[in-house]
Parts: structure tokens; C-alpha cells; sequence
């Protein structure tokens, strides 16, 4: 029981493979490896293409009341719950739908516009109308105006309780 190996030299270099591949031989496992994945496409196609029948075929009837019914109910065409379904209709797309009413807020409360153009209504961005008013400062009553407003409606709450006293002093 040794462990020793034999080492036969054939022609006394050593060991090694006497024979070489041949490039044939990689050029067939190539072609045969192409081959094989053709067909592998193929019958895959084949098989969906099967599966897709027999799933037509055993699709539901659809509800005859249903109007603007694309002809494959599987596959959602664009555009199609806006124009099939009446008001109100459920959000479908919230964050692009929330996206686009931040946008226009924004677009309102940064730029110049149109408020009203018959009336020539205008807005202008914030940040200009905040150096509006530091430059002309807030508007401002005049205080013989605010007294004016004022002074009517106590001097009527005034007539009202003393006609209110005269009518209860002569009905005694």
C-alpha cells in the first residue's frame, strides 16, 4: 500500500493530454446550443399561445348593459375607465392628480397672471406683493370715516332702548 503515483512520459516531457480539441468540436456544441434555444423559444411561444386560447374561450360573458366594452376584457386599454364610467368617478391616479392641483396652486401664487380680464383683476407673485407693502405700507382708514360708521348704528341701538323704557313707563 503506497501512495506513490506513477508517472508514465510518453514521449518524455512529462504528463500531459495527448490530444488537442478541435475547433469542430466547439463549433457543433455552439450550433447544437442554438439550436436547443430555438426551440425552446418556440415551444414556449406555442405554449402560450395555447394557454391564451383556452383562456379566451373560458372568459365570462360580459353584462349586455355595459356599453363601450373593449373587445379584450383582460387587458385595460388607455384611456378607457375616463370615457366608459360616468361622474362621479373614483381617483385612479392621486399623487399625479394631487401633483398636478400643488402645481397649479404654486403657478398661481408665484407668477403673474389673470385673476379676472374683464374686470383687470390681477395677481402677482408673493414675494412681490410683500415688497408692495413695505413699500407703500397697509392700507388705511381714515379715522373720522371709522367713527362715522360706528356712531349710526350705537346712536340707533340708543333711540331703540329708550323707546323701549317710554313704552313700559306708560303702560304702568
Amino acid at each position: 500500500m503506497t501512495d506513490q503515483i506513477k508517472h508514465e512520459s510518453t514521449n518524455g516531457h512529462g504528463s500531459y493530454e495527448p490530444q488537442d480539441l478541435r475547433p469542430s468540436g466547439i463549433l457543433y456544441f455552439l450550433l447544437g446550443l442554438a439550436v436547443a434555444t430555438l426551440l425552446c423559444i418556440l415551444g414556449l411561444r406555442a405554449l402560450f399561445a395555447v394557454l391564451e386560447h383556452r383562456e379566451k374561450a373560458s372568459q365570462p360573458s360580459v353584462n349586455p348593459l355595459v356599453a363601450n366594452l373593449p373587445t379584450d376584457t383582460r387587458r385595460v386599454a388607455p384611456g378607457y375607465p375616463q370615457s366608459a364610467f360616468p361622474n362621479p368617478k373614483l381617483e385612479e391616479d392621486e399623487r399625479g392628480q394631487l401633483n398636478d392641483i400643488r402645481r397649479n396652486e404654486e403657478r398661481t401664487l408665484y407668477t403673474y397672471g389673470w385673476v379676472d380680464e374683464k374686470a383687470g383683476t390681477v395677481h402677482i407673485p408673493i414675494e412681490r406683493a410683500m415688497d408692495l407693502l413695505v413699500q407703500r405700507g397697509l392700507p388705511v382708514r381714515a379715522q373720522g370715516a371709522a367713527n362715522e360708521s360706528a356712531a349710526p348704528t350705537s346712536g340707533t341701538s340708543q333711540k331703540a332702548s329708550k323707546t323701549e323704557t317710554g313704552k313700559k313707563g306708560t303702560k304702568k
